[in-house]
């Protein structure tokens, strides 16, 4: 999944962004409300943290912007405002929460992980697909009573494919929100990492869970009818 942060100061910004990389998140980040703006229009992020209080271009204004354009990415407010007409006003005009500073990163993460699954109508942490189990908060994923060790990138890649169970998923969704730097690279990197996440799915012979539809891209779900 990746996450843009919007914050001008630097020391919250960089501890924030280290903490999130360590939950297996990517997580671009800006120090203006104009650079801010510029990444939130152009990118396709599954979550903006938004500071309100930003050099050049308040936070507000980047979310009525947004809005107004109809992008639909969550966006967690993180302010010093701690006012209710504050607060008030930032749900009002589209954000999905606010989190007053100081807070602890752990919060911060808590919150980042119950918009994601907003996004896609999960209510259970664990999430789950036929005999398969992916725990984000230990960040341990199982297929039934086998825990199956995943590097990073695969990690994130079957987070982002369970996330959005039974949906067609094109390699160009996946490389955006599942590679460190989806500047570049073809789909053959994506179908390389879907070969090994299959594999260590299917080890010990199991179901498929990943299925190919050619020409559109994968879908992960219990079963290909």
């Amino acid at each position: 999944m990746r996450l843009l942060i919007i914050e001008d100061n630097s020391t919250l910004r960089n501890a924030l962004a280290q903490f999130l990389r360590e939950a297996e998140l990517i997580v671009d980040t800006a120090a203006t409300g104009d650079e801010g703006l510029w990444a939130a229009a152009e990118n396709p992020y599954d979550v903006i943290l938004l500071d309100l209080m930003l050099p050049n271009l308040d936070g507000m204004d980047i979310l009525r912007q947004l809005r107004a354009k109809a992008n639909p990415v969550h966006i967690l407010v993180i302010s010093a405002r701690d006012g209710l007409e504050d607060r008030l006003e930032a749900l009002d005009s589209g954000a999905d929460d606010y989190l007053v500073k100081p807070f602890h990163l752990a919060e911060a993460l808590a919150r980042v992980r119950a918009l994601l699954r907003r996004s896609y109508a999960k209510k259970d942490p664990v999430l789950r697909v036929a005999d398969l189990q992916l725990d984000p908060i230990r960040r341990l994923v199982r297929r039934a009573d086998r825990e199956i060790a995943l590097t990073a990138l695969e990690y994130r890649l079957l987070e982002y494919l369970i996330h959005r169970t039974d949906e067609m998923v094109s390699r160009a969704d996946i490389w955006e929100h599942v590679f460190e730097d989806s500047s570049g690279g073809t789909s053959n990197s994506v179908d390389v990492y879907i070969g090994y996440l299959r594999k260590k799915l299917c080890a010990q012979g199991e179901t498929n869970l990943i299925h190919t539809r050619r020409g559109l891209g994968y879908t992960l779900k219990e079963d290909e009818s």
